[in-house]
């Protein structure tokens, strides 16, 4: 049996309105407005580079709501992952390029090809997602 769904205009135009207001709002998730004019980020990532960024572009987004552009005050990035650093940054090397070689075996190889790449990419995966992310930023800054 199939069922159908049908909207009528007032809750398409909600609907559509809502999902605006969330997106609008995700693009600087993550920042913590003060009441002295200094706001703050705290985010987590997999590199130095990513954090910087993922939270310039969340300060501009939330400044540009005033016309205005982000300027740093501060930013520490600390690492927050397990073991070592230089052990973390290769282990993440490694997974990104096992999924890499996974994913082409997967695609243009023959059929063993792309079952030992689809493990590949699964257990690249895997080994990310306990990786997790190793940095956290702190970024205080000001619209100007």
């Amino acid at each position: 049996m199939r069922m159908e769904v049908i909207m009528g205009d007032k809750m398409k135009i909600l609907l559509i309105s809502s999902l605006i207001v969330l997106a609008s709002c995700a693009h600087h998730k993550d920042v913590r407005p003060k009441a002295d004019g200094k706001h703050e980020i705290k985010i987590l990532g997999e590199s130095k580079q990513e954090l910087a960024r993922n939270a310039m572009k969340q300060a501009n987004h939330y400044c540009e709501e005033d016309k205005k552009r982000a300027a740093i005050v501060s930013e520490k990035v600390t690492f927050v992952g397990q073991g070592s650093e230089d052990s973390y940054v290769k282990a993440k090397a490694v997974t990104k390029a096992v999924k890499a070689v996974g994913g082409s075996a997967y695609v243009f190889g023959g059929e063993k090809e792309k079952n030992a790449g689809g493990i590949g990419v699964l257990g690249g995966q895997a080994a990310d997602a306990y990786l997790g992310d190793g940095y956290q930023m702190h970024m205080v800054f000001v619209c100007k």
